[in-house]
């Protein structure tokens, strides 16, 4: 039987999902289960609040929205759980911009935790889900260091290689 999942991933839209996956791929990487679906607060907003009143009761602990445009996915769902909320804001017509501002900009007392605009914006909110689940896990902590000191090796590497085709 498949793991429960733990994080919950939702678009506004399928054609989110290839920004969206980015999130799914860092989940991956820390092994943690999660759901991905498409739901919408303006075209279906009572199976989006029904959604959102529930997760907690699936066993989710976080959950990640991406949307773009006037991207009120991620405040919708904040509105109806104390889960976190990570909002992914999905490049559209103004590049990005209108969603990361419609995203970044909710009422006090409605906290969205919010990222960058597009695939590292995902990437990033995987990995903030991940750091929320290694609260309680830590096995996934363990991974989040890996994760980091990878990160570093990285930049070690990048800066060696520099200074060798530089000569010093």
């Amino acid at each position: 039987m498949a793991e429960s999942p733990l994080v919950s991933i939702v678009m506004g839209s399928d054609s989110d999902l290839e920004i969206m996956n980015e999130a799914a791929r860092a989940l991956d990487d820390f092994g943690i289960p999660y759901e991905i679906d498409v739901t919408s607060a303006h075209r279906s907003p009572a199976r989006t609040g029904e959604f959102a009143r529930n997760a907690a009761s699936r066993g989710i602990k976080a959950i990640i929205a991406g949307a773009g445009g006037a991207a009120h996915l991620a405040g919708v769902i904040a509105a109806e759980t104390t889960l976190p909320v990570i909002g992914v804001p999905i490049p559209s017509v103004l590049n990005g911009l209108d969603s990361l501002l419609s995203i970044v900009q909710m009422p006090a007392g409605i906290p969205v935790a919010t990222v960058a605009i597009g695939k590292a914006g995902a990437t990033n909110a995987g990995i903030l889900a991940a750091q929320i689940i290694g609260l309680s896990d830590a096995a996934v902590t363990a991974k989040l260091k890996q994760h980091k000191e990878k990160l570093a090796q990285g930049v070690e590497e990048k800066s060696r290689k520099l200074r060798q085709s530089r000569g010093k």
